[in-house]
């Protein structure tokens, strides 16, 4: 048998065949490798100057952190001139922090010249705190406006008010210090108190800054998250009398009550008007059964011999005569002869 050589043209072919497949995968492998190595970010970071190896990215890729997410706010910090290192960032992430937002929070307040370490910044973000918010309101204090508070002076006469409270962000109570609500409330109850003291409404009209002074001296800002540095009246109504309606209010409701005890007495004196009527009924009753037993009585006495024919009559005559001058003695009555009434 006779065999053939092969070819130049088709070694050639399958030497360019093998190439290509081996730079395919090593494209696959290098893309691979640096989806998963971050060499851009090394790069980015070295060029800024954070001394950081790609060990390190490597590293915050096997913990299931994202490495812009550390690196971006890591070299913000460095351009600032911020003490903070990786392993800080990384740790405030993995406990649920936003990275980028307390190191925003840090170059604000470094900025400023407000003392505020990672370790407060980090706890006031995981406290659920804006911590930027809080150094922005420590530069630049807030205005409050508070809803309108009604009070009444020792006079009846109702004050509707409506304050301004310019308060400060105070860093070291922002974990668990009070809320802007507390304050508004804290101002409100301070209002109502300083109005009910006051003896005549006038008086506060006149001088509403004493609304202020009195709040401001009671300390509303303790155990909050603000310091309170001034409260200003914005606004003043005259309301109702109250005073004078209570008193209305009071003298309808006795009014009502008298009326309920003159009916309560009106009902017992008729239900005892009644009871006499009864009574007086019974009374008669008794008479006229006495009377019907005197025509027996004479009876049993005609019969006993006890009462003679002449004293019967004798008495017959008495009732007679009696009749007729009782009917003499009533005006405009007739007797029985039919003669006219002596006038």
């Amino acid at each position: 048998m006779e065999v053939k050589p092969v070819g130049s043209g088709q070694v050639m072919n399958t030497t360019l065949v093998i190439g290509v497949v081996l730079v395919i995968v090593i494209l696959v492998v290098l893309s691979l490798l640096l989806s998963f190595i971050p060499v851009g970010l090394w790069i980015s970071a070295m060029a800024a100057g954070v001394d950081v190896s790609i060990f390190s990215l490597v590293g915050m890729r096997l913990r299931r952190v994202p490495p812009l997410k550390i690196m971006a706010p890591m070299i913000k910090a460095h351009k600032a001139g911020l003490d903070v290192n990786t392993t800080q960032l990384e740790a405030h992430y993995l406990a649920g922090g936003n990275v980028d937002r307390v190191v925003n929070a840090l170059v604000a307040a470094e900025r400023a010249a407000i003392p505020l370490p990672f370790e407060r910044a980090a706890a006031i973000d995981l406290a659920g705190r804006d911590v930027l918010q809080a150094v922005q309101m420590s530069v630049n204090p807030k205005v409050i406006e508070t809803p309108t508070v009604s009070a009444v002076a020792k006079n009846g006469i109702e004050l509707r008010v409506k304050a301004r409270v310019t308060v400060r962000a105070n860093i070291d109570r922002l974990v668990g210090g009070a809320g802007e609500e507390t304050i508004i409330a804290r101002v409100g109850e301070g209002i109502v108190t300083a109005i009910g003291s006051s003896v005549d409404h006038k008086a506060v009209l006149e001088n509403p800054d004493t609304i202020s002074r009195t709040v401001l001296a009671k300390g509303l800002d303790a155990g909050s998250a603000f310091e309170i540095l001034s409260i200003d009246i914005a606004d003043v109504d005259v309301g109702k009398n109250i005073g004078a309606q209570l008193q209305t209010d009071q003298a309808e409701a006795d009014k009502q009550i008298a009326q309920a005890k003159a009916e309560e007495r009106r009902a017992m004196a008729v239900a005892k008007e009644q009871e006499m009527k009864a009574s007086v009924q019974e009374m008669r009753a008794k008479v006229v059964e006495a009377e019907a037993e005197v025509p027996r009585a004479m009876a049993e006495a005609l019969r006993e011999g006890k009462l003679g024919v002449m004293d019967y009559y004798h008495m017959q005559n008495i009732q007679a005569d009696t009749q007729m001058r009782e009917n003499i003695a009533k005006p405009g009555t007739a007797d029985n002869a039919g003669n006219k009434p002596i006038k």
